[in-house]
């Protein structure tokens, strides 16, 4: 269990580490504009905008990919309970994370209404999914152990 969450902790890590590398190059690309035209006051709104574009990745990849980055790097996945991952879910799911602090409440309220030891994020449980380690198909894993 210590090492699931483990896992989840080093994903959203890596998460938090890509979408600052973004950011860091889109206010690169965007300060030219901004000194030229001396509109500094827009980036008394680039807090906003970086919960804005942590819910667009987080909802858009796993809706689509039903993983992130960092998720994919240590082999974990989101799934519906019901049925097939859907970005209403996705979305649902990640509204917590918009500025990372709710984060923690959710993680607190999700541990402390455990009901059948099932712990988790409460959004999880709203949105009906779950995180889950990836499976490795036993071909794949046969061809990482013994190349030839």
């Amino acid at each position: 269990m210590q090492e699931f969450w483990g896992r989840r902790l080093v994903a959203l890590i890596v998460d938090a580490i890509f979408i600052t590398l973004f950011l860091w190059v889109l206010t690169a690309i965007i300060y030219p504009v901004v000194a030229l035209l001396a509109i500094y006051p827009i980036f008394n709104f680039w807090l906003i905008m970086l919960g804005v574009i942590i819910l667009i990745y987080f909802t858009l990849m796993e809706g689509k990919w039903s993983t992130t980055l960092g998720k994919g790097l240590v082999n974990l996945k989101v799934r519906s309970i019901e049925g097939t991952m859907t970005y209403k879910q996705a979305f649902l799911r990640n509204i917590s994370k918009f500025l990372w602090i709710p984060l923690v409440v959710d993680v607190i309220i999700g541990f402390a209404t455990a009901a059948d030891g099932e712990k988790g994020r409460y959004l999880d449980k709203v949105a009906k999914t779950r995180v889950v380690l990836k499976e490795v198909k036993t071909e794949q894993l046969k061809e990482q152990i013994n190349p030839n």
